[in-house]
């Protein structure tokens, strides 16, 4: 066989093993965020033990400390409709300064659905109001 033919073929197998490689991790990552409403939409194969993203609003005083776990409830108010799912995080990093009980804070968690509807969480993201934000200032009125 020709040698340019051979490295030809291992340059094929190597680019081919590569992208198999690239597009079963993109898949294995991929979770996009999803609404409370959205997540009780879905039949129970497609949200319990899967890997998904939630957001929602942290309930007032819904967040407790059980050890390494923080336990705190996601709410969503849409249509009149109240909905809520508790969460237990038990990621590795930190949680942010301004994730305190009686902040109002939206929540992104990353993690799986449990067969027991409260959701597992391994990732954090919150976005709450901080204390060095500015004040919103009043307009002056000249009499």
């Amino acid at each position: 066989m020709n040698k340019n033919i051979k490295f030809g073929l291992i340059i094929a197998v190597i680019l081919g093993t590569l992208g198999w490689l690239a597009a079963g991790g993109v898949k294995e990552t991929a979770s996009y965020y999803k609404e409370i409403a959205e997540l009780e939409r879905l039949a129970p194969n497609e949200k319990v033990d899967k890997r998904l993203r939630v957001g929602g609003d942290v309930e007032l005083n819904s967040i407790s400390r059980d050890g390494r776990d923080v336990h705190f409830v996601l709410v969503q108010d849409k249509d009149g409709v109240k909905r809520r799912l508790s969460v237990i995080y038990s990621g590795t990093d930190p949680l942010p300064d301004t994730f305190k009980d009686n902040a109002p804070c939206q929540a992104l968690v990353d993690g799986k659905l449990g067969s027991d509807n409260v959701f597992h969480a391994t990732k954090l993201q919150a976005k709450c109001a901080s204390k060095y934000e500015a004040k919103p200032v009043a307009p002056v009125t000249r009499g």
